[in-house]
């Protein structure tokens, strides 16, 4: 289609050929080129930074107020209070310390400051447990001075910009190779890295990255031992980030015991969300760029969703991810749209962005990720 549109618009006058093609920039803070769109498309403002070409005619007030008119979504919408990306690199690697421009890297403030230019404003920063926590002094040792400098460097960037950084320890539930088996142990852990970001209160504290093969009463005792940590050091106002067993998939949420063991997790302060991931091929590992369907996104969210909407809890999805192609954005907007109609989700992130994914298939990495072209406009900007 894009192919025959470029085609098209060559043969038109020059007035024509400088429109705006269908999902193009139109507008936005610091924006220059044309503000009108092809026919059948028309300017809609998503946000202060960023208007778009979408279909039919659109008034920029109901754009932004609703985001069923840029994206598609039909029914009383509830926008994600927090949307955004992952920002990944710092957890990459097998190396502990590892070297730094060797085996991990951190995030770029450019990347950051691309996606806050467009209205996202969440960012899900991963890293790795034993570089901030050297095995030698054990998992209520001392942090690495460099290693935690980096870390709130990159998340003080972010907040210091408007934005919410999730601190994401990349670890699956393990730290020196072995599975976690001290809640107590993980609780201080916690405790000693909440006390490091207490006073920032657009931090967001996710407990671990994808609890996987592991004991559901573990799973849980893991989980409200973090909550209890972050809490007893001071840090009250932020949102905490629960994930599960089973990689914390959304669509085996209810059938892996996730949803029976981790209902009753306490958070003293009211301010916990359970994280889900939801990738759409067909072993939903996010490894194919080929979706199962195009209505894949929604049906693999709505036993989770019907979950969190019979027991008053709230849900973030953490990642999700598929290929640039139409399948795939269509059951992409498909499960945010349906997300969004729910009215139980608060956020959503795309995985991922960084600095080394190189041609990864769902690389949203400016300037030339390979999901920019497609994912970015098609299948992301129109929830902002």
């Amino acid at each position: 289609m894009q192919s025959f549109l470029i085609l098209a618009l060559a043969t038109l006058a020059p007035l024509v050929a400088a429109q705006q093609s269908a999902y193009g920039q139109c507008g936005g803070t610091g924006y220059t080129g044309s503000t009108t769109c092809v026919s059948g498309y028309s300017c809609t403002k998503i946000n202060e930074y960023y208007s778009q070409c979408t279909p039919g005619t659109v008034s920029t007030t109901s754009a932004s107020s609703s985001p069923s008119n840029a994206a598609g979504c039909s029914g009383t919408l509830t926008k994600f209070k927090y949307f955004g990306v992952n920002e990944a690199g710092a957890e990459f690697g097998t190396a502990v310390p590892g070297q730094l421009g060797k085996d991990y890297t951190w995030p770029t403030t450019t990347s950051i400051d691309y996606f806050l230019g467009k209205g996202f404003n969440t960012f899900r920063v991963g890293f790795m447990m034993e570089r901030l926590t050297p095995p030698s002094g054990g998992l209520t040792g001392a942090f690495n001075a460099t290693y935690l400098a980096s870390l709130k460097q990159t998340a003080s960037y972010i907040t210091s910009h408007g934005g919410y950084a999730v601190l994401d320890p990349h670890n699956y539930g393990r730290y020196n190779g072995a599975i976690m088996s001290s809640a107590a142990n993980f609780g201080t852990w916690c405790k000693n890295l909440a006390s490091q970001f207490a006073s920032d209160s657009k931090i967001i504290f996710d407990t671990n990255n994808e609890y996987h093969d592991m004991d559901q009463q573990l799973v849980f005792d893991l989980n409200q031992a973090c909550i209890n940590g972050i809490r007893a050091a001071g840090a009250k106002s932020q949102l905490i980030l629960v994930e599960g067993n089973s990689w914390t998939g959304a669509w085996t949420w209810v059938s892996s015991g996730n949803a029976a063991s981790l209902i009753n997790l306490k958070d003293p302060n009211n301010n916990m969300a359970y994280e889900m991931h939801q990738y759409l091929d067909s072993d939903g590992s996010g490894t194919s760029a080929t979706c199962v369907s195009s209505t894949i996104g929604a049906e693999r969210l709505a036993a989770a969703t019907a979950w969190l909407k019979a027991n008053g809890k709230k849900g973030f999805l953490g990642e999700i991810g598929g290929g640039s192609n139409d399948a795939c954005i269509n059951a992409v907007k498909g499960a945010l749209c349906s997300m969004q109609q729910s009215g139980v989700w608060i956020g959503a992130l795309w995985w991922a962005a960084g600095p080394w994914w190189a041609d990864y298939f769902q690389s949203i990495e400016p300037p030339n990720g390979a999901a920019i072209s497609r994912i970015l406009p098609e299948a992301l900007l129109p929830f902002l």
